[in-house]
């Protein structure tokens, strides 16, 4: 017997410490390094109105998921949407904080991720106004800030999106890609309206300066594909994603779309090895004066992704899926296609009960072969709690199944659960880049 088999008693903490050890690669993102620029006052001088990179209090509290519940709670016939979204920065996190914070118990979980981060960062979550919290963060340099917030929450990579139809950040790297670079982040390139408004985006590319005609055309389509080329090496992007709604078919989504999925996506991402990423079932606008707080959920269609991994087996897809409703099904086709990683709980479905409702199934399903989560932050700061909830609920789903072994008589080493811990967080996402 091995040294290290583990008494079932002593598997949760072992479960714990392999999580907590582990250094994590976050996938999925949308943060982005100091060199797009921030916003936000600091220690540096320099700040960019129109910066990408998001951190701080004031960016935490104004999260869009705080926006749409405090409208719960101050509805718009009290303050109307438009008067809401011309306040400063700092006002609106003062009208979240008093009115989520103060006179209510930040009981939701989006609430509870702001109290997390502020005691990760060594902040009293009781205080009654944001400006101890605001003197702290202008004292942070953002650099060491990434360098400090990566520490605390063990992540040793950042995933970004970086959509390419988007004109401030675009802009950025044709200016000049190579100040961008930073090792700590990690470029995906985003290409929506490519699959669903392709007439806008053949126009942009047009004036990008590629031959790409609003009829997808044999010329179009070698056009797009050197639009893909171009902007994967100036990225030097892992990836390729697209978000899409829920009402998605495959083989039968608009014919423009489709021929570039086909065409142009797949062939782009099979002759660079790398995945194409779908997530899938975001509804935008369902209330547009809430603006980024607005958008919902529907429930996407497996059958149309199942076809996608079969008819194009030497392509990579990493997908998930916004609907609860979706998860069983998505699983199920995972254990049929070889192709098809399923990643994270995005979104609405980042809340502790359903995340490890999804993990006990996707790990009585599939092993060990997925990847539990991604954090989906669009705030630096956020890495904190998302990784600090997220391992504690999948350490208590592993020390079950753990025990359950246990109980079957096999042996639980510590030396398995590193293993798995390093699978989990880490692992199978290189071994899927790299395949």
């Amino acid at each position: 017997m091995s040294t290290d088999v583990l008494h079932r008693d002593q598997i949760p903490s072992a479960v714990t410490h392999a999580l907590t050890a582990q250094p994590v690669t976050d996938l999925h993102t949308h943060l982005y390094a100091p060199a797009f620029g921030t916003p936000v006052p600091n220690a540096t001088g320099q700040t960019d109105p129109a910066g990408l990179m998001l951190w701080g209090v004031d960016e935490l509290i104004t999260y869009h998921y705080l926006i749409a519940e405090v409208f719960r709670v101050v509805p718009a016939k009290v303050l109307p949407y438009d008067q809401f979204f011309k306040m400063t920065r700092q006002q609106q996190a003062d009208h979240i904080w008093k009115h989520l914070f103060i006179e209510r118990t930040p009981i939701s979980e989006a609430c509870r991720g702001v109290i997390t981060t502020l005691s990760k960062l060594g902040l009293d979550p009781n205080e009654k106004s944001l400006e101890k919290y605001r003197r702290f963060f202008v004292q942070q340099d953002p650099s060491r800030y990434v360098d400090r917030v990566m520490e605390l929450a063990n992540v040793q990579s950042i995933t970004m999106t970086n959509p390419v139809f988007d004109d401030n950040e675009r802009a950025r790297w044709l200016a000049n890609p190579q100040a961008l670079a930073d090792p700590r982040f990690k470029a995906v390139l985003r290409i929506d309206p490519i699959l669903l408004d392709y007439a806008n985006a053949a126009r942009k590319m047009t004036e990008w300066g590629y031959a790409v005609s609003a009829e997808p055309t044999n010329r179009s389509i070698d056009e797009a594909r050197r639009f893909l080329r171009d902007w994967l090496d100036r990225q030097q992007a892992i990836y390729i994603a697209a978000s899409l709604p829920p009402e998605w078919r495959y083989p039968t989504s608009p014919a423009a779309g489709q021929t570039m999925l086909e065409k142009v996506v797949l062939p782009v991402c099979a002759e660079r090895n790398i995945p194409l990423a779908l997530m899938i079932g975001a509804r935008r606008g369902a209330n547009p004066a809430l603006q980024d707080a607005g958008d919902s959920l529907g429930q996407g269609d497996v059958n149309s992704l199942a076809h996608l991994c079969s008819r194009f087996p030497d392509n990579k897809f990493l997908v998930t899926m916004l609907s609860r409703e979706s998860q069983h099904e998505l699983c199920v086709a995972a254990r049929k296609f070889g192709n098809l990683m399923i990643f994270g709980c995005w979104w609405f479905l980042n809340n502790p009960s359903l995340i490890e409702e999804i993990e006990r199934m996707r790990f009585e399903l599939l092993g060990t072969s997925f990847i539990p989560q991604h954090s989906d932050a669009r705030v630096l700061d956020q890495l904190l709690y998302k990784w600090d909830h997220s391992r504690k609920i999948i350490a208590r789903v592993l020390t079950d199944k753990y025990a359950d072994l246990t109980d079957g008589g096999l042996h639980i080493t510590q030396s398995q659960i590193a293993r798995d811990a390093e699978l989990l967080l880490a692992g199978n996402f290189a071994e899927f880049l790299a395949r």
